[in-house]
Order: C-alpha cells, then sequence, then structure tokens
C-alpha cells in the first residue's frame, strides 16, 4: 500500500557503539526519505564515533574501529542531515525508545538545535508488537513473506521497516493510512523528553517520571528544593532531558516575575 502523506516520511536506522542514549554514539546511519508523492531518496553513511568501537557491538553490526577512522564525525554532517530532515516525519524500528533519542542526543552534541520533538513519530516495531509481537527479521518474514538478509545493517533495517509498514497497511485494515494516527497508535506515551524523564499529566503540566519526586509537578519542586535544577545538570542524564528541565525552569522565573 503507497503510504498517504502530507509531509515526507524519512525512515532511519542507526548502528551504534552501544544502547546507552547518554553516552553512546552513532558508527552509521542509513535513512529512506518517501515524499508525498512517492519518490524515495536514499542514503547511507559510516560515522566516526571518536571513541572506541567495543566488541559487543562489533559482534552485532560488524563495523570495526578501522571501518570509520576516516569517515566523519557526526558534528561534520550534523547540519546537512538536519536540512535533509527538516520538515520531514520519522519513522523506525524501535526508533521512539532508542534512535530517536539517540539521534537527538547527537544533535544537541553537535550544537544543532533541531526540534524533534514537533514531529510525528512512526513506530513500526509498536505496531508490529501490538499486532504480533516479534523481532523485525520476523516482521519482515511475516508481513512481507521475505527473508531479511544482511539484518542488523542500517541501510538493510531502514528499507525492511518501510517494506514492513506498507504490508501492515495491507494487512490491518483498521490502521489508518495517516502519518498523525500511525503517530499516535505507535507511540509509548505522554512525554516531554525523548528519555521519558518527564511526563505530561492531563493538564499537559510536565511532572517527573523517576526518583524522590516521582509523580510531582517539575515547576512545583523546583519551587520547593532549588537545588534539584543544579543536581539534573550535574547528572549523568540525556542532554534533551537537561534541554526541557531548563526550558521549563526559565519559564517558571518568567511567570514568577
Amino acid at each position: 500500500m503507497k503510504l498517504n502523506l502530507k509531509n515526507p516520511l524519512v525512515f532511519f536506522d542507526l548502528e551504534t557503539t552501544g544502547t546507552n542514549i547518554v553516552f553512546d554514539r552513532i558508527v552509521e546511519i542509513s535513512y529512506l526519505k518517501v515524499s508525498p508523492n512517492g519518490e524515495e531518496e536514499s542514503k547511507t553513511r559510516l560515522i566516526n564515533p571518536e571513541m572506541p568501537i567495543p566488541p559487543s557491538a562489533t559482534a552485532i553490526h560488524g563495523i570495526k574501529d578501522e571501518d570509520v577512522k576516516d569517515s566523519p564525525t557526526f558534528k561534520m554532517i550534523a547540519k546537512s542531515l538536519a536540512a535533509q530532515i527538516e520538515g520531514c516525519d520519522l519513522a523506525g524500528y524501535n526508533s521512539n525508545r532508542f534512535d530517536i533519542p539517540l539521534l537527538a542526543e547527537e544533535f544537541l552534541r553537535a550544537d544543532v538545535d533541531l526540534d524533534l520533538m514537533r514531529r510525528k513519530f512512526v513506530d513500526v516495531q509498536t505496531i508490529f508488537h501490538k499486532r504480533e509481537s516479534r523481532s523485525l527479521s520476523a516482521a519482515y518474514k511475516y508481513y512481507c513473506g521475505k527473508d531479511l538478509e544482511n539484518a542488523h545493517t542500517a541501510e538493510a533495517d531502514t528499507k525492511a521497516t518501510y517494506e514492513v509498514l506498507k504490508a501492515q497497511l495491507d494487512c490491518y485494515p483498521d490502521l489508518k493510512n495517516d502519518i498523525a494516527f500511525l503517530s499516535e497508535y505507535s507511540s509509548f506515551g505522554n512525554y516531554a523528553d525523548f528519555a521519558c524523564r518527564i511526563v505530561y499529566n492531563e493538564h499537559k503540566q510536565e511532572v517527573i517520571n523517576f526518583g524522590k519526586y516521582k509523580g510531582r509537578l517539575v515547576e512545583e519542586v523546583f519551587h520547593e528544593d532549588p537545588g534539584y535544577y543544579g543536581w539534573i545538570m550535574q547528572g549523568d542524564f540525556a542532554l534533551h532531558t537537561k534541554k526541557v528541565f531548563t526550558t521549563i525552569k526559565l519559564r517558571s522565573a518568567t511567570l514568577r516575575k
């Protein structure tokens, strides 16, 4: 089924040094940009993570230090990549929980202020898990009737994710061919930051989602515990989480004047 798009939709996949969005880095990125008129544009490139690639990561994606030693760093390609996905919605496989948060971290580390929270996200894995609960290779076999060759390479996983989403729309008549619907259907919560440290309540107020202040309004905690913000800024939290906390603090300070 051809996707019904209002904006370009970028399917993408990352291969990384690990699974920690705060400390790990991208070693390969592949994207497939699908335009509303059906035109497709794809690109894959290796990234120098500026850190050793652990053997455990290489065992999964096959990328070694020597493969990326002459490749550009993320900072070197950040602006051009941001331009490529400007105005686009994003899709991937397990992308809401990992790829998008890590991509946001890399942009912030590169000092590129790209507000990904304004985009719509379609997570094909979430749709699959709500319907069948399998891996990407199994999803590809189930929906597309083909074996996924070169699994865990960014390019193969990206193209497979695109094909699986189209097949899911063919398979389930109640899935609307609409990116806003698919984004909401595949979302995993009403979070204010990609690391899920802050959630919105029913009044669209930011609430802390961890630690001793879990369930409390962020603005109330800032007022009652002035040192809490400093603790967040000095802690091992994602840059995007710190950015959201800072936005709330600045807004709160303005309102209290």
